[in-house]
């Protein structure tokens, strides 16, 4: 069997029809200066339901999605924690997901996991349920910039987790990791990247550290307690961590995710690609039949609403026409393998800003697919196509 590369056009292309399916688990120990996902930790509104409630609350969602969606080609369990649920809980989700939908046999199954909360029998019981891929939100090797980022375990922790994973037998093991903290230096950041790739990890992500509006860290950031993000020390942290990556055999696929052949996340390929995927739980947005909804982001506003019989949305629009061209081009500008050179994408290079663009490097046409050269700048190309859109109107 010929081993996929993570970046290759083709695979790309393809993934945009695959059909999958999100679980967002919010809960917490902590909520984390930077996060702005939908978490809920102690106190929260809702969370003294406890997870028992939540778990009947998801498969109950589960079962109102409409017919004939599937069989599935990914699934993915993100945060919050996944791990913060037990096993058994993990374990009926899935369940409810092939009962509605089906698994095919060759199904990606992927979940997050905090290192801390990692076990020989945590790991176990997640194969045997179902889970082929797992990935840490280990963040650093570094224990100053952990303890900046409000993060549990220590480095040692999460080396444990990665080989622990190994040896439990999932088919791929990734961690995460966050560059552009204050007060991290590049040979800082280049050793924790390096002890991630000597760890032997299939997929690798690595993310500038943002300062998301509502967030401890935005506050603290306005407040003048601690500076923001040089983006110039973080367009550097990049370079570092794409060179180290391809030394040791992980591709770029993404803005920000590298891995081995074969090993890329088919759930991430088709989204990215404007595939089809519907999403339980709280927060969660899904893509179906041409129209995105999003759920709820509180946890007791959702228990309610599954208690009432109703799906918990948040809203929804229609994604047609020359908004889904606009958003399958600026989103699939993020993959390594760009977008084919038609429609919008064709339009774009063949003007001024476009042109000017590609004349600065930011840009470039390769075997009839329009790709971003300096992945730093993906937003630049990004605003281009969107201004081009907007004068279209």
């Amino acid at each position: 069997m010929t081993v996929r590369l993570p970046d290759d056009p083709e695979l790309a292309e393809e993934a945009a029809g695959l059909r999958s399916a999100y679980v967002h688990v919010p809960f917490c120990r902590r909520r984390c200066p930077y996060c702005d996902f939908a978490v809920v930790v102690d106190g929260d509104p809702g969370v003294d339901a406890g997870t028992e409630a939540y778990v009947d609350a998801v498969v109950a969602e589960i079962g109102m999605e409409a017919p004939g969606f599937g069989p599935l080609d990914a699934v993915a369990f993100g945060g919050g924690t996944p791990t913060f649920l037990r096993v058994d809980d993990l374990a009926r989700i899935l369940s409810a997901l092939d009962r509605g939908f089906g698994l095919r046999p060759d199904a990606e199954v992927s979940i997050e996991a905090n290192p801390e909360d990692w076990s020989d029998e945590l790991g176990a019981g997640l194969v045997a349920a179902g889970f082929d891929r797992i990935t840490f939100g280990v963040q650093s090797f570094r224990e100053e910039t952990l303890a900046f980022l409000g993060r549990l375990h220590d480095p040692e922790q999460a080396a444990g987790a990665v080989a622990g994973a190994r040896w439990a037998g999932f088919r791929s093991v990734g961690v995460d990791l966050v560059y552009g903290t204050p007060g991290e230096s590049i040979e800082a950041w280049q050793a924790s990247v390096e002890r991630a790739l000597d760890l032997g990890v299939d997929h690798l992500s690595a993310y500038a550290l943002t300062v998301e509006r509502g967030t401890a860290l935005s506050r603290a950031v306005a407040a003048g307690a601690l500076p923001a993000p040089d983006p110039d020390l973080q367009a550097d942290a990049f370079a570092v961590v794409d060179r180290a990556c391809l030394a040791a055999g992980l591709r770029r696929y993404e803005v920000s995710n590298w891995a081995r052949p074969g090993h890329h996340s088919r759930y991430n390929l088709s989204t990215w690609g404007g595939g089809e995927y519907v999403a339980f739980g709280v927060g969660a947005h899904d893509h179906r039949g041409g129209v995105r909804s999003r759920n709820v982001r509180r946890l007791d506003r959702y228990l309610a609403e599954i208690a009432a019989g109703r799906r918990p949305r948040a809203g929804s629009e229609r994604i047609e026409g020359r908004l889904r061209e606009l958003e399958t081009t600026i989103v699939g500008l993020r993959r390594a393998a760009g977008v084919a050179l038609e429609g919008l994408a064709a339009t774009l290079v063949d003007h001024p800003e476009g042109r000017r663009l590609v004349e600065a490097g930011i840009l470039a046409v390769r075997r009839g697919r329009v790709v971003v050269v300096d992945p730093m700048r993906t937003d630049a190309a990004a605003r281009a196509v969107l201004s081009l859109s907007e004068a279209d109107c």
